[in-house]
């Protein structure tokens, strides 16, 4: 299967294991050097209407997306928050 990393923002990531909703691709991580995905970034929830911010960005490794389907991702582990997946 052929995409765009433009046509992944059009996706949402569903959890393998209990069908959770984590929400929709908002970036990809990616290695220069190799040129290989790291991690997808899905946007944090706004609080209140956006009006009390955001929720931190959550990370989800490469190697725990299972599989690509024409409109959902489906992941097999929990996304972490970006802050605590950089360290």
């Amino acid at each position: 299967m052929e995409t765009r990393i433009a046509q992944l923002r059009y996706k949402e990531v569903i959890s393998v294991e209990d069908g959770s909703r984590y929400g929709y691709v908002g970036d990809l991580e990616v290695d220069l050097e190799t040129g290989q995905v790291r991690a997808l970034v899905i946007p944090g929830r706004r609080r209140f209407f956006g009006l009390l911010g955001r929720e931190e960005d959550r990370y989800i490794p490469w190697r725990c997306v299972r599989r690509f389907g024409e409109d959902i991702i489906l992941v097999e582990e929990r996304p972490t928050p970006l802050s605590a997946a950089q360290e």
